[in-house]
């Protein structure tokens, strides 16, 4: 990414590109002011020549990309899938020569276009394609790429390139000072030369005098252009309206406002544009000069003829985007095109341009309840697409209006899901429990529907709720409403989530549980994919809730698998952290790593905000304190930032296993307690992080002779395991209430926990009460049935990779007088986890294509890793995969 202030070389840095680029393809693309909401313009451009080999791609992204380029009708692709697509679509061209993308002025971009390319960008991998930006300021977008800033000339060579353009000679004193007033600005002074005669020159009169750079180089192409005859000047005006360059269609327009052909000779001659087999402007700036320099009415008359000679069938988008700036007040046949181009930018994926067709509707729209109507509806389209400012912005103009109870109550919804996407702490439960309160009367179940969702957002956030919007506010609010005749899986589990609050665990369960039976039926009927994914983390929660390991493994992996095939990025990943919470209790370290690899590469192509769950758990898991710290720094510090309770308590759980794993008590027992407070509400706890945390506490406190702490937290998870009733939740109740115990009951209660967690899924929490029962039958002088318990610890611990509870094991069983050997590492052939991930892709029958999906790369990168994967692992093919361990 090049940047610099205009007129600083960065277009002709370009052309250097472009003209030295021997034996590559070269692409081209420039963002144009006046096109900025017209979605996929950008793409339009760089992609066009190569729509043929669309074909190619596998159908998902065939199909993205026929919608993007409005060749084919469907649902609207997912903005990372039509990323991906574009990805796959470059590598594929690149196949025959290295492929070189040059996008200029980047800042003006339409949104779409920068977002798949900054996407594509982040992506390139072993494919030969190169893109280079050229910006003003970087922006957001492209953060973290590679950058280089383009800063103004040298005196000297301010001086060279002063002589290289000069007609005549020049007083000394005279060059100076032009060298010294365009501040080694090269357009600036090629401008000032061009522009002035040598006598001019020469006398010093033409000497900028002192405005910001950018503005006299400007001025200087406003002068040029106001010296253009009247015809030539509203041709140009013309040209730079229409961001095709299509000069067929400058012209037709032209002709409409009886511009003669010979106007366009001064525009050449002043040397301010082309016009050839494209309108081509000298410089941008001249285009955005010419466009902006003109009276309203006259940009006004300009926009009106080229909507007049635009296909409106062909390009209808185009068609009322300039019908539109044509309007010079309220035009409600206009806001109707308007509206119609939003539908069809949606249906494209294009959620920014939709939302920005909507907002010039409701603008141009005189009814107030059809302004205020429009108004909502674009907010809706903007909050969904991310612009939260524009957003709020448009909901005031909704509240200007009139608007009906419903639309009222729609308008605080749409502020509670603002404030929600902001930030998931502070005001947004309350705001949704507010919402909620609204549609009691209006619509019960968009009512239920919302309390479910505030009651989730003030658990997320935990003490960080406002006032007015916490659990017990939200949940005894929920309960009051009347129960529907036909019940919901979502009724039950609201019934179930509240009712834990209310009146305590044992209290949900039954509904909690009728909520997981009805939510699978429902889902092996007809439940649509969508409504299936809204409800799909709560319904995880819900078994989560109830300690039952078949229930989460199962919906967790249904719901990795439904966020992907639904191409729903900004969904995926939560579920990957869902999912890879479930295999850090199986003991599968291995699939965490590949999903923690899978989360982030997911987080950064989505610009997600959640915090890096997955591989905080592995690091912990593993032992590995540095990473551990720093990710659970990270977690907390976000968490802390946001509002968000639960991420600051995920946090210091996993800093309590780290340390419980190293042995180190007295820390494990601080970050339990911790993580305990964080998700304590009036009169309990918050089910789920409380109830791990609570069995590191039970640990650590029993370990450090704390009895007190230790009996008070096993019997809270008593309580909750003897509700519950399942394996998981039995095994992990006589554990505690074994480290607690003393004697024969000691002994029962961990046979009993060893019994109950043998018929379960979690591994990793039956190896971890095997060592606490081998570590008590050691203290009670039971060495042969110590040895035994931590024999088979180690080895479970060593095949999960488990290091630290693997060393804490191997180490009492030294202290038993068994030597268990210290696993020692391999490093020469050790796959990478983003290797093992497209490994274990590849042994599953995945084509590259398949994974590079998956994994947001491109086939031709999955290509690349295979075969250093087949080098480290001495193998020939991925017919050999499944012989090996991975």
């Amino acid at each position: 990414m090049i940047h610099g202030v205009p007129g600083v070389g960065k277009t002709a840095l370009l052309d250097y590109i472009d003209g030295h680029s021997k034996g590559c393809q070269i692409a081209r693309a420039g963002g144009v002011q006046s096109e900025m909401e017209l979605p996929f313009a950008g793409l339009h451009q760089l992609c066009a020549p190569h729509v043929s080999r669309i074909d190619r791609l596998p159908p998902p992204q065939r199909q993205a990309l026929a919608m993007v380029f409005g060749v084919a009708d469907g649902a609207p692709p997912d903005m990372f899938m039509t990323g991906l697509s574009v990805l796959g679509l470059l590598s594929e061209v690149a196949r025959d020569k290295p492929l070189l993308c040059l996008v200029d002025d980047q800042q003006w971009l339409d949104h779409a276009s920068i977002q798949v390319l900054a996407f594509v960008a982040r992506r390139l991998g072993a494919e030969s394609v190169g893109l280079v930006f050229g910006t003003r300021v970087p922006g957001r977008e492209l953060t973290g790429l590679p950058t280089l800033k383009i800063a103004e000339l040298s005196q000297a060579d301010s001086r060279t390139l002063l002589d290289s353009v000069l007609t005549a000679s020049l007083d000394q004193r005279v060059r100076d000072q032009i060298v010294a007033e365009t501040r080694g600005n090269p357009l600036a002074m090629m401008e000032l030369v061009r522009g002035n005669t040598p006598a001019e020159l020469a006398g010093g009169f033409a000497i900028p005098g002192g405005t910001a750079l950018w503005g006299d180089v400007e001025e200087g192409f406003r002068y040029r252009i106001g010296l253009l005859p009247a015809q030539s000047r509203q041709l140009i005006r013309i040209a730079a309206a229409d961001p095709t360059g299509d000069p067929a269609l400058v012209r037709r327009a032209a002709h409409r406002l009886g511009i003669e052909a010979d106007a366009e000779a001064p525009i050449v001659d002043a040397g301010l544009a082309e016009f050839g087999a494209r309108v081509r402007f000298r410089h941008p700036l001249a285009r955005s000069v010419s466009y902006w320099s003109a009276r309203p009415s006259d940009r006004q008359q300009v926009h009106g003829a080229l909507a007049a000679e635009t296909n409106r069938e062909r390009d209808p988008d185009r068609y009322s985007w300039h019908l539109a700036q044509a309007a010079g007040g309220p035009d409600e046949a206009v806001a109707v095109e308007l509206e119609r181009s939003a539908g069809r930018a949606r249906a494209r994926g294009g959620l920014v341009a939709a939302a920005a067709f909507l907002e010039r509707a409701a603008i141009l729209t005189l009814d107030p309840v059809r302004r205020a109507q429009r108004a909502l509806t674009a907010a809706m389209a903007k909050l969904t697409a991310g612009e939260f400012n524009a957003a709020g912005e448009l909901l005031e103009l909704a509240e200007s209006g009139p608007l009906t109870d419903l639309q009222a109550a729609t308008v605080a919804l749409a502020r509670a899901h603002l404030a929600f996407a902001l930030s998931r702490g502070g005001e947004a439960p309350l705001l949704l429990f507010r919402a909620a309160e609204r549609f009691r009367t209006i619509d019960p179940a968009t009512a239920r529907d919302t309390y479910l969702d505030a009651l989730a957002a003030s658990a997320f956030a935990g003490r960080a709720a406002s006032p007015g919007g916490g659990v017990l506010d939200v949940a005894r609010a929920a309960l009051s409403m009347p129960v529907p005749a036909d019940r919901e899986p979502t009724d039950f589990l609201l019934a179930g989530l509240a009712a834990n609050f209310t009146d305590g665990y044992a209290a949900g369960v039954g509904n909690l549980q009728h909520a997981l039976v009805a939510f699978d039926e429902v889902r092996s009927g007809v439940m649509p994919a969508d409504r299936e994914l809204r409800w799909m983390w709560l319904m995880t929660l819900a078994a989560l809730h109830l300690w039952d390991d078949d229930q989460w493994s199962t919906l967790s992996r249904r719901y990795v698998e439904l966020a992907r095939t639904s191409g729903a990025l900004s969904e995926l990943p939560l579920a990957l952290s869902t999912r890879a919470m479930m295999l850090s209790f199986t003991g599968d370290l291995v699939g965490l790593a590949v999903l923690a690899e899978e989360q982030a590469a997911v987080t950064d192509a989505t610009a997600s905000q959640l915090a890096p769950y997955s591989g905080m758990c592995l690091a912990a898991m593993r032992g590995r304190r540095d990473e551990s710290y720093s990710l659970i720094g990270s977690a907390a510090e976000r968490g802390t930032s946001r509002g968000e309770g639960i991420s600051a308590a995920v946090a210091e759980w996993t800093r309590a296993i780290l340390h419980n794993g190293l042995g180190e008590y007295a820390h494990a027992m601080a970050a339990a307690q911790r993580a305990l407070d964080l998700q304590e509400y009036p009169d309990r706890h918050y089910p789920g992080i409380a109830n791990w945390a609570a069995a590191e506490l039970v640990e650590a406190a029993a370990r450090r002779g704390e009895t007190g702490v230790a009996i008070e937290a096993a019997d809270w998870i008593a309580e909750m395991t003897a509700a519950s009733g399942t394996n998981w939740a039995r095994g992990v109740g006589a554990r505690s209430k074994a480290l607690v115990a003393e004697g024969a009951e000691a002994e029962t209660q961990f046979r009993d926990a060893l019994a109950s967690l043998q018929q379960t899924s979690v591994d990793a929490e039956l190896a971890r009460t095997r060592l606490l029962y081998g570590e008590w039958l050691r203290r009670e002088r039971r060495r042969a049935d110590a040895r035994n318990q931590l024999r088979t610890a180690y080895r479970m611990f060593d095949a999960m990779g488990m290091e630290a509870f693997a060393e804490r094991a191997r180490r009492e069983l030294q202290a038993t007088g068994e030597t268990a050997r210290k696993r020692t590492a391999s490093t020469g052939n050790t796959l990478t986890a983003q290797e093992t991930m497209i490994a274990r892709l590849a042994r599953d029958g995945l084509s590259n294509p398949d994974i590079a999906s998956r994994l947001f790369i491109s086939a031709r990168t999955v290509q690349y890793h295979l075969h250093k994967v087949f080098t480290k692992l001495a193998i020939n093919s991925r017919t050999q995969l499944d012989r090996v361990s991975l």
